[in-house]
């Protein structure tokens, strides 16, 4: 009994201590701001003004350790912490500096999540309280020339590395204020790299790499999280220097290696509703731009319908990703949205405009161990009366799972040998004759 009153007691000192520290930085904060020029401070790069202001903190921990008693290890971590909240995201500075998280979930302002190789982990990171989180979220928005607020509680914004934000505040989040930050990759993964990590074998590569040369409409599908950005900055390297590519996203995130590239980003409405531009906005403008390639980073509404109809005139060679769980889901997706452009075309007609304009969909999923794996590559043969067929030509085998949660499988072509080979025959492109054997693309 007395070990768990014990327990219970350090439980209880360590919570008091961190509300002490969380109490003194927002205090030295707060009488920071109040003796500095604010307004020539945003005129100063971070590293030129940081010595003198790091300085002046020094002296204020120093008058401070009298009624709050510091250790060496956190007079220098608060003074890190309040240079973090005067230049940067407080709290949150410190995960955005770890190359290892994709992601950064604030639930609320006690309780941080952060994903990392797959993973789900709850960190120690807290902020002060709700009006401390807020604040971070409107410097976020402001900086972008967004607002949040009671009158507009949600808002999706960019860091300037490119990480995705999204926040939303009450009256729609009922325990505070909620923030999530999808990571923007400096180091991005290449193609070896996707072979390494078993994400997809070395013949499923060889084919999506002929199939983006011989300028095949491609659809990558898969779940939030799954790695489908990825995938496409992959494929995307595999387009020729001497074609002209134009991307459009609702976030900019994709990075061709290429040089004649023209981006493309929507636009959200303004405080008053108006002056939103849409993704079909930006894939019909696209076609007057004479573009060889449209890369759309996220087919999610009514512009399936003019992406559909540009693959099916000429502007062959498209790349784009779809939230669904299976290639059939995919398409029946893509049904649902050019149904939301209200023309009323004919359940049929749509479907014929898919057969004709999607030649591959590769699904890749987020297994239960938190890796990615390209669990198909199926190709798109045609109608079959009002049905759209298709065939898969490499699939992932699940195998089990072993004792330490690693999911075990093996990437194996089904035996059939696609219908788009004479395609990949006229541009030059002879693939071995043994690729689609059974044996032969186990890896």
């Amino acid at each position: 009994m007395n070990s768990i009153l014990g327990i219970a007691g350090a439980l209880s000192s360590a919570d008091t201590r961190k509300a002490d520290y969380q109490e003194l930085k927002a205090r030295i904060h707060q009488e920071l701001l109040n003796r500095l020029n604010l307004e020539r401070l945003t005129l100063v790069a971070r590293e030129d003004a940081e010595p003198e202001i790091r300085e002046l903190i020094i002296e204020m921990i120093a008058s401070e350790t009298q009624t709050t008693p510091l250790s060496l290890t956190e007079r220098e971590m608060l003074v890190g912490d309040v240079l973090n909240e005067l230049f940067g995201l407080g709290p949150l500075e410190v995960l955005l500096r770890d190359p290892d998280i994709s992601d950064i979930l604030v639930n609320r302002y006690d309780q941080v999540y952060i994903e990392r190789n797959g993973r789900l982990e709850q960190t120690d990171i807290t902020f002060k309280d709700n009006r401390h989180l807020l604040r971070i979220i409107e410097r976020i928005v402001s900086s972008v020339g967004r607002r949040i607020d009671e009158s507009s509680p949600m808002v999706d914004a960019r860091l300037k590395d490119g990480s995705r934000v999204n926040a939303i505040i009450a009256p729609l989040a009922l325990d505070g204020p909620s923030l999530s930050i999808r990571r923007f990759r400096t180091n991005r993964l290449g193609a070896q790299d996707l072979v390494d990590r078993e994400t997809l074998s070395q013949p499923m590569l060889d084919f999506l790499k002929a199939a983006v040369a011989c300028r095949l409409n491609i659809i990558i599908s898969g779940g939030t999280g799954a790695g489908k950005t990825t995938l496409l900055n992959v494929l995307s390297g595999y387009i020729s220097n001497l074609e002209r590519v134009v991307t459009i996203e609702d976030a900019a995130e994709l990075l061709l290696r290429q040089r004649h590239v023209v981006r493309l980003e929507t636009r959200p409405a303004n405080i008053e509703g108006r002056g939103a531009i849409r993704q079909r906005d930006l894939v019909v403008n696209a076609l007057r731009m004479r573009p060889d390639r449209i890369l759309v980073g996220e087919v999610r509404g009514e512009e399936a319908l003019d992406m559909l109809q540009a693959m099916n005139t000429g502007h062959d060679g498209g790349l784009t990703t779809i939230h669904a769980n299976s290639p059939r889901d995919a398409l029946y997706r893509l049904d649902t949205m050019v149904a939301m452009s209200n023309l009323n075309i004919p359940e049929r007609a749509v479907r014929q405009q898919t057969a004709s304009a999607i030649d591959i969909v590769v699904q890749i999923t987020r297994v239960s161990d938190g890796t990615r794996k390209v669990t198909g590559i199926t190709e798109v043969v045609g109608m079959e009366g009002d049905m759209v067929t298709m065939q898969d030509i490499f699939v992932f085998d699940r195998t089990g799972i072993r004792q330490d949660g690693k999911v075990c499988g093996r990437f194996r072509a089904t035996g059939i040998r696609p219908n788009c080979t004479e395609r990949l025959a006229s541009f030059g492109i002879l693939l071995p004759s043994d690729m689609f054997d059974h044996m032969k693309a186990v890896a």
